[in-house]
Parts: structure tokens; C-alpha cells; sequence
């Protein structure tokens, strides 16, 4: 809800600086400022309290822990009763958003008018992971269908970057150092190294193991 609230924020921000002077006109720089003035006035703010307290487990010995009560409000209108939520650090301020599976994200990401692929691993005939890449926005979701963490393509690793998922492409796929890369390029049909054009035509499949990938674009 606050994300969706400050992306308008700054939307409506652009439009009244930018378009409204162009457009000279009285009545949509006025609707602007007050569609502005009205989404900052609707932003609640809370002071809470945030409760420290000793580590327990296998923690270090000066281990803390760190907590808020947040408003079940709050909570309520995010979708996040009952359910896992997401948290992220952005060097400033600390997130909270529902923790989407990987058909809400792709219906999302889908009606943002995003390209997005879906790639199934496997061991075997086991289905692993399922991983939706969005190369629009660089971000994705993955899900795990197995309790062997090992099986599964980021491994104990519940949040990959963008990063990690490049990594984890090129992992299944021979290296790019490899002796004769070029001829091996051309046998397989492809101009260039590029993880994602040779695991089309290779399926992921390397010698020291059963796993292998499915691509699917998404429309």
C-alpha cells in the first residue's frame, strides 16, 4: 500500500512540474496539487518502540534482537495476516512488503507489461525450483518444490539477486574459458556465448550431474 502510495506521489510529482507548465493549464496544475496534497495527508505515521532483547540459541554472547508492534491495521491492509512477508534494506529505510509466490509476481510483472521467462529445474524427473525472471526490471521470484536444499538452484540462498541468477545460468552451462569455446558455439547452433541461447539448446544438462532446466517465455 505505502509503496504503491509513494510511487504515485512521485508520478503525480512529475506530471505537475514537468507536464502541467507545458499543458498552461490552471485547472490541471490545481487537480495535481491537491491529488498531492490529499495522498500526503492520507500517509499514516506511527512512533513505536523498538524492543530490544538477548539473542537465544547458538547467538554470540552480545547478540540482540530487535522487534516492533506494528498496527493490525496495517498489517491487514497489506495482505500480510497469516502469511510470509518480505523485508528489505535499502541503506535508509527498512521495507515491508507481502512475500508474493511466483504466480502473484508473474500476474504482476505481467500486467506491467513485462518480459518475463520461466525456468523449471530439475533433478531428474524431479522438479526443484521454479524460478520467474523479469528482464524488464532485473528482479525475480523463485519457489523450491523440494526440502533438499541442495537440489535446489540457489540452495539455502531464499533471496537471489539478480546476480545470483546470472551465476547460477552461466553454472549450467560450459565456461566461458573453455578451450575451443568457439567451435563449440557453432556445433550447437549459437552466434555468441550467451547462457540463456545455449541453455535452449543444451537444457542445462552438464556431465557431473542429473539436473537440467525448462524454459518457457511468458505472454
Amino acid at each position: 500500500m505505502f509503496a504503491i502510495l509513494f510511487s504515485d506521489f512521485l508520478i503525480l510529482y512529475l506530471l505537475l512540474k514537468y507536464i502541467s507548465p507545458l499543458k498552461k493549464s490552471k485547472t490541471l496544475t490545481i487537480g495535481y496539487e491537491y491529488a498531492i496534497i490529499l495522498m500526503v495527508m492520507q500517509m499514516e505515521r506511527r512512533i513505536v518502540k523498538l524492543i530490544v532483547g538477548k539473542a537465544g540459541g547458538t547467538a554470540g554472547k552480545d547478540s540482540k534482537t530487535y522487534k516492533v508492534s506494528l498496527p493490525s491495521k496495517w498489517i491487514v491492509e497489506l495482505g500480510l495476516a497469516d502469511s510470509e512477508m518480505e523485508i528489505a534494506f535499502d541503506g535508509e529505510r527498512i521495507i515491508i512488503s507481502p512475500h508474493l509466490s511466483v504466480d502473484q509476481f508473474s500476474e504482476n510483472k505481467k500486467s506491467l507489461g513485462h518480459r518475463l521467462m520461466k525456468f523449471a529445474f530439475y533433478d531428474g524427473g524431479d522438479l526443484c525450483s521454479i524460478i520467474v525472471a523479469d528482464f524488464t526490471d532485473k528482479t525475480l521470484s523463485v519457489q523450491n518444490t523440494t526440502e533438499h536444499m541442495v537440489k535446489t538452484a540457489f540452495g539455502n540462498n531464499n533471496v537471489p539477486t539478480w546476480e545470483d541468477f546470472q551465476n547460477f545460468l552461466e553454472e549450467r552451462c560450459v565456461p566461458r574459458s573453455r578451450s575451443g569455446i568457439r567451435e563449440y558455439l557453432e556445433t550447437i547452433g549459437t552466434e555468441e556465448y550467451n547462457p540463456i541461447e545455449i541453455i535452449k539448446k543444451t537444457s542445462g544438462r552438464m556431465a557431473e550431474d542429473n539436473q537440467w532446466i525448462q524454459l518457457e517465455e511468458i505472454q
